[in-house]
C-alpha cells in the first residue's frame, strides 16, 4: 500500500447545518496565504495526498494546506437531502474560509467540480483570492431555454426513483474490490495508490460491506440549466492571477461526445484577464493522481 509521507490532521467545523471535515497539512503557524484545495465530484479531501506528498520540503514547510470534504462526501455530515446545488458549495466555501482563515487572502485550487466552484467563487469574492488554480474544471455545455421543461421533468422523475433506492451506490465486499474499481476508472492509477485511496474513498458498514463515502443523491440531475453567459460574467470579475491545468488526455470531448469541446473551454477562459494554461503530459482527468510530482512542481512555480 502507498506509504503516506506527510500525515494530515483532521478536525470538524460546524457550518450551514453540516459538520464539515477538514484535513490540514504543513505549517499551521505560517504567515503566508493558506493553500486551500477543493476536490471534485464523487471524491474526497484525502485525494490530494499524493500531490501534497510531492511538494518540495521548502514549499511544504512554509505553508498551511487545507482540504475539506464537500457536503455529501467523505466524513462531512449533514441532514439528509435528495438534491445538491452548486451555489451551496460556494456558500459552504465562503463560511469555511470565514472560520478557518478569517481575514486572510488565500491561494485556491480546485479539481473538476471543485475547479468550477473555485472559479465562480473567485469571481464573486475576488478580494479573498491571491492565486487561483483550476485543474480540469471545465464547466458544462451550452444550454437553451427550451431545455428547461424537460430538465425539470427529468429531475422530478429522478426524485421519485431516488425514493425507491434504485440510485443507491453499489457496495463492495472488501477494500480490494474498491481499489479494483478505482483502477478500472483510472487506468494509470497504480495498485499501491488504489489500495490506499480505497480506504479513504469507502468504509465498511456494520455488515462488513464497503460503502462509498458519497451520497447517492449526487447522481440526480440538477433542474437548473447551466447558463454560460452568467458564468462568463462571473469569470470576468476574477482579479487573481489564474492557472488552468489540463491533462493530455482529452476527457472533455469523450464525456460530451462533441457537444462541448476542449477548444470551446479554452475560448471561455479567454475572458479571465490574467491567465496561464499548462498541459500535464501522460495524464488523465485525475491528474493529481497520475502526475502528482509534475503537478506539484507547476503549482509551486505559480504560487511562488
Amino acid at each position: 500500500m502507498y506509504q503516506v509521507k506527510r500525515h494530515s490532521t483532521s478536525h470538524f467545523v460546524t457550518l450551514r447545518g453540516h459538520q464539515y471535515h477538514v484535513r490540514e497539512w504543513g505549517n499551521p503557524q505560517s504567515t503566508l496565504p493558506p493553500l486551500v484545495l477543493a476536490h471534485g465530484w464523487m471524491d474526497v479531501a484525502a485525494s490530494w495526498q499524493f500531490m501534497v506528498d510531492s511538494f518540495s520540503p521548502e514549499f511544504f514547510e512554509k505553508r498551511r494546506i487545507l482540504a475539506a470534504d464537500w457536503r455529501g462526501y467523505g466524513l462531512t455530515k449533514g441532514s439528509a437531502t435528495d438534491s445538491y446545488w452548486m451555489l451551496d458549495y460556494l456558500g459552504d466555501l465562503d463560511e469555511l474560509l470565514n472560520q478557518v482563515c478569517p481575514g486572510q487572502s488565500i491561494d485556491l485550487v480546485g479539481h473538476s467540480m471543485g475547479g468550477n466552484v473555485v472559479m465562480m467563487y473567485a469571481g464573486v469574492r475576488s478580494e479573498r483570492i491571491r492565486r487561483l488554480v483550476n485543474l480540469e474544471g471545465f464547466g458544462m455545455a451550452v444550454t437553451r431555454p427550451a431545455q428547461a421543461p424537460g430538465r425539470i421533468g427529468q429531475w422530478l422523475d429522478e426524485l421519485q426513483t431516488f425514493k425507491t433506492g434504485a440510485l443507491d451506490l453499489k457496495p463492495y465486499p472488501d477494500a480490494a474490490s474498491v481499489a479494483k474499481r478505482l483502477m478500472k476508472t483510472n487506468k494509470r492509477l497504480s495498485q499501491d495508490k488504489a489500495d490506499w485511496l480505497a480506504t479513504q474513498w469507502a468504509k465498511p458498514d456494520a455488515e462488513g460491506q464497503w460503502q462509498i463515502l458519497g451520497d447517492a443523491a449526487h447522481k440526480i440531475i440538477n433542474p437548473y440549466l447551466y447558463r454560460v453567459d452568467e458564468v462568463l460574467e462571473t469569470y470576468k470579475r476574477i482579479t487573481a492571477p489564474t492557472l488552468v491545468v489540463v491533462a493530455s488526455d482529452n476527457s472533455l470531448t469523450d464525456w460530451w461526445k462533441g457537444k462541448f469541446t476542449l477548444d470551446e473551454f479554452h475560448e471561455r477562459m479567454k475572458v479571465v484577464e490574467n491567465l496561464q494554461t499548462v498541459t500535464i503530459q501522460d495524464a488523465g482527468h485525475m491528474l493529481h493522481h497520475d502526475q502528482a510530482e509534475h503537478l506539484a512542481m507547476h503549482l509551486e512555480d505559480f504560487l511562488a
